[in-house]
């Protein structure tokens, strides 16, 4: 290849793909274009140091201004793209530039879902531009309201706690972190959350949220009604498509990519939180919202824009900080599985294995980093 390879998308699935493809000897040029302001960043440090006000400004960046001259990247920050034409090979820039591709790569992420309308109290936080308003506003009334208690609803919480704010949160489901906890470890965090001043209601199903002169309210499809001068909706993402379904791809709940992120178009790949990739072992169309996920996308889809073998299929794996304990998590964990318990259930030590049909397919554990390292070397093989 001797063309211009494309990047869309400056998160970490973009940022890594275009050092990998220097550091497998492209040497043509690569264009990085990013909607934010500055260099890309570490997206994780958002709901915790950063938002804590402990974040080293050059330690959240993926890599300085002089490592990307280094390697000869052309990164764009605060650059939209407004189109592609996969049939002339080109995306069309907000100030109606266009740029010709050799390869493009999709990587454009996704945004919160949204509850309502944004207002002044009410906020979401993904984007290192959420920061700043949220952290004042924290600052400012003294209490949160959190609806949902995924990773960045109990991020958040518990950041929220160091910095002295009351904190109320309101969840859908049984137990903190449902979507990759069991029960036994949802309610272990549960507890955690109230022994730290967390005011946590699950179950509840709302029926709407309002920002008011007197602050938000939320109100419970059964009446009930939680009230703070501050909200944060924190109940997950949607995949950055309009640009995929505009040029035409296959887009269904993410954009459609082969094992090889190839997209259904030719020349045009997919990778991070926006991808949904085919997995030959179940025939369906995954999409992974994990922060190591997504770097481990850049890297195979680089790789396999280049033409090069791909790195073996990875179990999705993530991690969490709250109140200094260190939560890991790899594959996927339903609730019909057998679950095997390592350490004590109720204690920050312990591991609890999932296993469908005598496989291991998930694993999480608390203050057990070895554990998740030899599940996640288990998981790939068993797929």
């Amino acid at each position: 290849m001797t063309g211009r390879i494309v990047i869309v998308g400056a998160g970490v699935a973009g940022a890594t793909a275009a050092k990998t493809l220097r550091r497998e000897g492209y040497s043509a040029e690569i264009v990085l274009l990013g909607a934010e302001d500055g260099l890309p960043y570490r997206r994780p440090m958002v709901s915790k140091e950063m938002l804590a006000g402990t974040a080293d400004e050059p330690r959240a960046l993926l890599e300085s201004a002089e490592s990307w001259a280094a390697l000869h990247v052309d990164v764009r920050p605060a650059t939209t793209v407004e189109g592609i034409d996969p049939d002339r090979a080109h995306v069309r820039l907000a100030d109606r530039t266009e740029i010709g591709y050799d390869s493009l790569l999709l990587a454009t992420g996704a945004r919160p879902r949204q509850l309502c309308d944004p207002s002044r109290n009410i906020h979401t936080l993904r984007a290192r531009a959420d920061v700043a308003p949220l952290r004042a506003a924290l600052y400012d009334t003294g209490s949160l309201l959190i609806i949902g208690a995924g990773l960045i609803g109990c991020e958040v919480a518990a950041t929220a706690r160091t910095l002295g704010i009351a904190v109320t949160v309101i969840h859908a489901g049984p137990t903190p972190l449902d979507r990759i906890a069991p029960p036994a470890i949802g309610e272990y965090y549960r507890k955690l959350h109230a022994d730290n001043g967390v005011d946590l209601h699950p179950d509840v199903h709302l029926h709407h949220l309002v920002d008011t002169d007197e602050g938000v309210i939320a109100t419970a499809a059964d009446g009930r009604t939680w009230s703070a001068a501050t909200a944060l909706v924190a109940i997950g993402a949607i995949p950055n498509t309009d640009l995929a379904t505009a040029a035409g791809l296959a887009v269904d709940n993410g954009i459609l990519v082969d094992s090889h992120f190839r997209t259904s178009a030719p020349g045009i790949f997919a990778a991070g939180d926006a991808a949904a990739r085919y997995d030959p072992a179940t025939g369906t169309h995954h999409r992974e919202e994990h922060w190591n996920s997504a770097l481990t996308h850049g890297t195979a889809a680089a790789k396999s824009i280049l033409g090069l073998p791909i790195p073996p299929t990875e179990a999705p794996w993530g991690w969490s900080i709250q109140y200094g304990l260190n939560l890991q998590f790899a594959g996927r964990i339903a609730p019909t599985d057998d679950l095997e318990v390592h350490g004590v259930l109720g204690t920050p030590d312990v591991t609890v294995y999932a296993r469908r049909d005598d496989h291991l397919v998930g694993a999480i554990a608390i203050g057990r980093p070895a554990d998740i390292r030899a599940a996640r070397t288990e998981i790939r093989t068993v797929r």
